[in-house]
């Protein structure tokens, strides 16, 4: 087909050229002896293509090569596999998630369940303190916070706590604290950069909350404004612990130091998360554990959740328990 639009355009120009040989170019414009030359210029440039193809000086190693950086530039998307899980959850409504690394691979049980934004509880105190530790509003050495007097409902907050226990134990108290102290907007910042699911901060008192009005227990994180996927929660563990990580080596340990799991059996794996539970009018509708898991071949990201579930127990204990299970397993495989 190029050759046939050379072979016109050449054409094109010994005709235009004939008519000018004959004395018709008195009759023409500047205009028109300007478009014969750019027409003799285009023939000319596609005949030295032409020729320069011909004689090798373009090979097809260089087109090769163009290509293949072409294809480099492109993100290969992540491969998406469903698993039956349903022994591991027994009966109970819930969805599990976890992306292979190494094989750029996700695993789900329970895709549309998995696909829908929950409130995050205290899995989110991962964020908070990773906010709190990287913006310098949080040392871990000296992070003791004094205990206001008040009776709270688990005996562990009954006292000053330092952050490490804090984290343990799940304090609502000196994360309220804390999140306070980090400010509106430093935190919206930190959501926008991590891409937390909806990034919803607007009910910072957490007086959406219809479990609880004690303000020093409530706050958007807790079956509130802030909502998040499972899938979400997985690409935000990445984007703090994976290999582009744009936070310092320093905070990474230090939560990795609290979010560590010591009640496993295997010792050539680690498993690092964080529980999270929330109710409605006094009934457990949310119960997460999320995390990533190092392993020999790469990390695993992972988030199981239990929601619902009449007339059975649920609680982030349980979630946390068969999340171990599934990646123990998984990694076995």
């Amino acid at each position: 087909m190029k050759k046939r639009n050379n072979y016109f355009k050449l054409g094109y120009c010994i005709f235009v050229c004939a008519l000018l040989l004959m004395g018709c170019s008195k009759e023409r414009s500047t205009e028109e002896r300007i478009v014969v030359e750019d027409v003799k210029e285009e023939v000319e440039e596609e005949e030295k293509e032409r020729h320069e193809m011909e004689s090798g000086n373009v090979t097809l190693e260089e087109n090769s090569k163009d290509t293949e950086d072409d294809t480099e530039d492109m993100e290969v998307e992540p491969e998406i596999t469903h698993a039956d899980w349903s022994e591991y959850f027994n009966g109970l409504n819930g969805t599990a998630v976890i992306y292979d690394v190494s094989n750029r691979r996700y695993t789900i049980y329970n895709d549309e369940l998995a696909q829908t934004r929950r409130s995050p509880c205290s899995t989110f105190k991962i964020i908070s303190s990773l906010t709190a530790l990287e913006h310098g509003v949080l040392e871990p050495k000296e992070s003791t916070r004094t205990w206001s007097g008040e009776v709270f409902w688990n005996e562990d907050w009954n006292r000053d706590i330092d952050f490490s226990e804090a984290f343990r134990t799940s304090c609502v108290w000196y994360y309220r604290q804390l999140i306070d102290d980090i400010g509106q907007g430093r935190m919206q910042e930190e959501l926008e950069k991590l891409q937390y699911g909806n990034c919803d901060i607007s009910d910072w008192e957490g007086r959406l909350n219809t479990n609880n009005n004690n303000r020093a227990l409530t706050g958007f994180w807790i079956e509130s404004s802030l909502l998040i996927s499972h899938k979400e929660q997985k690409e935000v563990m990445e984007r703090i612990f994976g290999e582009n990580s744009e936070y310092s080596e320093e905070t990474q340990n230090e939560l990795k130091q609290v979010m560590l799991v010591t009640e496993q059996e295997r010792t050539d794996i680690s498993i690092y998360g964080k529980t999270g539970m929330g109710k409605a009018d006094g009934v457990v509708v949310d119960a997460w554990f999320t995390g990533f898991a190092e392993t020999a071949e790469g990390n695993l990201y992972f988030c199981v959740r239990l929601g619902r579930t009449d007339g059975m127990n649920v609680s982030s204990p349980l979630a946390k328990e068969i999340a171990i299970q599934i990646v123990s397993d998984y990694s076995n495989q």
